[in-house]
């Protein structure tokens, strides 16, 4: 896959995680920061490595797998899997710009 193409399949995928909301917090995971890598392999599997706002995040069960799931959609994806991390921590400054303003933290 050229760098052109894996780099339009990333911008696909982040539009894809810009829909997936933490139900707790009026903004998508991507602009709260918890999406900390996406890796797209040479036979176009991808592997999301995320964290959640809290160990204890009430849909740490559910969001990994509507990733997966919303990802896969993708006609270009054949497979995705999401690993979750707490190394590093997620604080309030992982947010971007965006996230901040929209919770009104600037």
């Amino acid at each position: 896959m050229t760098e052109d193409k894996l780099e339009e399949l990333g911008d696909k995928i982040v539009r894809v995680l810009k829909t997936i909301y933490d139900p707790e917090i009026p903004v998508d995971i991507y602009e709260l920061g918890l999406i900390y890598d996406v890796f797209i392999s040479e036979e176009n599997d991808a592997k999301i490595l995320m964290t959640l706002t809290s160990p204890n995040c009430p849909v740490a069960e559910t969001l990994p797998v509507e990733v997966e799931e919303k990802v896969k959609t993708l006609k270009e994806i054949n497979d995705c899997e999401v690993e979750i991390t707490f190394d590093p921590t997620w604080t309030q400054d992982m947010m971007s710009e965006e996230a901040k303003l929209e919770l009104g933290m600037l």
